[in-house]
């Protein structure tokens, strides 16, 4: 029986297509002008406390690294290192580890894998292009569409940054039916609805 289709490597099987999945599920939102990564992240709850699960939180970079590159991190780990574990397990005993063993013994793996890796990426990423801090905290703050033209029903990417000057991405349409905003288009974060945020023209373009 070989690696892949043996049923005791079956969670590092479910762990590749999860990858997989997710790989499609957010190409498919970006052809959609919606964004998995942010609403996994406005799901999530803010770390901004000293309580355990924020300690915890903090040490896996949730808050610092988007979400969803998190859950590829863990999902990687994990897989990667079941099957690692299965090949050395079958060329000393003959034998893989049994499914529910074999699978609790990646977790560690792939918890590591996000602590390690994260760590990398949060400095790699620069910190203006991240959306880890609260979106709601945009409402009011001016910003460019730099990608596609925001109609309603139809959003388009924006550049807004922060109070600290980071600069975030947002999938925006406009608050008025009629209105259109083309690339280049100066835009007034007014509200935020769901997984979008709604804007008006910047009413005093001087101060951008």
């Amino acid at each position: 029986m070989s690696l892949f289709t043996a049923p005791q490597n079956l969670p590092f099987g479910i762990g590749f297509a999860l990858i997989v999945g997710i790989a499609l599920l957010e190409g498919v939102g970006m052809l959609i002008s919606l964004s998995p990564s942010n609403m996994l992240d406005d799901l999530l709850p803010h770390v901004d406390g000293d309580s355990g699960l924020d300690r915890v939180l903090g040490w896996l970079h949730v808050g610092k690294v988007p979400a969803l590159v998190l859950l590829l991190l863990f999902l990687t780990g994990y897989t990667v290192f079941g099957y690692s574990l299965q090949v050395v397990m079958k060329g000393l005993f003959d034998n893989y580890l049994p499914v529910a063993v074999a699978g609790l013994a990646a977790v560690p793996a792939g918890l590591a894998t996000v602590r390690g890796l994260g760590a990398l990426i949060a400095h790699i990423i620069p910190q203006d292009e991240s959306s880890a801090v609260s979106e709601q905290s945009l409402v009011g703050r001016v910003g460019v569409v730099i990608t596609g033209a925001a109609r309603r029903g139809l959003a388009a990417q924006a550049r807004v940054k922060d109070v600290h000057g980071r600069s975030h991405y947002l999938m925006v349409e406009p608050d008025l039916d009629d209105e259109v905003f083309e690339e280049g288009a100066q835009v007034l974060i007014v509200s935020k609805v769901g997984a979008f945020h709604r804007c008006i023209a910047n009413p005093h373009p001087t101060l951008m």
